[in-house]
């Protein structure tokens, strides 16, 4: 990449965050706490549930970091969208199979010192298949910090499903969105092959149950303030 793309590249992420950062502050009242410091320097993985198609913007303007998240191949249909979601770093994966070009990517930008940022349901759930109420996950976020020995830092949002109602993005109502981040999690050198693999899920998991414990605790949340299908809240007076 060269000086100039690299400055247009960071002309066109400024842009972005500063616009999302003013649409969400307008429109929504998110609170974020994080109950460890995140790491100001090298390789992190964020890993998040998945409550709507509004986190990976409400996220991004609010962590402390620049993020490259990894998304579905779809987005990037078109030169105009590829040039967008390219220009903001985003890794696209092939969700039909095993997308070794994108966990390739993603390694390679985590070994750099990057943000590499990640959804380990693989897509958005709510209920009982959301990690916050004890759902599965994909292997993803395991296997990219094994191959980068780069840590996990757990994050849980929960209240952007909300937005999926329209009337919610008047600035008169402004929902609520909780975003916590838990502590940092480091793969165990001692343990090896899947036993290393499937430690690092479970503990994920765990400390995905903690911070949703938390986050409810703190902010008094309620069982209407976990995930619900956009469906629901669609249908929501």
């Amino acid at each position: 990449m060269n000086l100039l793309e690299r400055a247009g590249r960071d002309l066109l992420w400024h842009f972005v965050i500063k616009t999302l950062f003013v649409l969400f502050s307008v429109c929504a009242r998110v609170r974020v706490v994080s109950y460890e410091p995140v790491p100001k320097t090298g390789g992190l993985i964020l890993a998040s549930n998945h409550v709507s198609h509004f986190d990976p913007p409400i996220l991004t303007p609010y962590f402390p970091r620049r993020i490259d998240w990894i998304a579905m191949a779809e987005l990037f249909h078109g030169r105009l969208l590829h040039g967008f979601f390219s220009g903001l770093n985003v890794i696209p994966v092939d969700r039909t199979g095993s997308d070794r070009t994108a966990l390739r990517t993603a390694v390679k930008r985590l070994q750099d010192g990057r943000v590499v940022g990640i959804f380990p349901e693989g897509g958005i759930r709510d209920g009982a298949a959301s990690i916050v109420n004890g759902g599965a996950m994909k292997e993803g976020v395991a296997l990219l910090a094994v191959l980068s020995g780069a840590p996990i830092i757990p994050c849980v949002i929960l209240g952007s499903d909300r937005l999926y109602q329209k009337k919610n993005w008047l600035p008169w109502r402004r929902v609520r969105v909780c975003i916590g981040y838990g502590r940092a999690l480091v793969v165990d050198g001692k343990l090896s092959g899947e036993a290393r693999r499937r430690d690092v899920l479970e503990r994920f998991a765990a400390e995905i149950l903690r911070l949703q414990e938390r986050l409810g605790a703190e902010f008094q949340l309620t069982e209407d303030d976990l995930p619900k299908s956009p469906q629901q809240r669609m249908s929501e007076p």
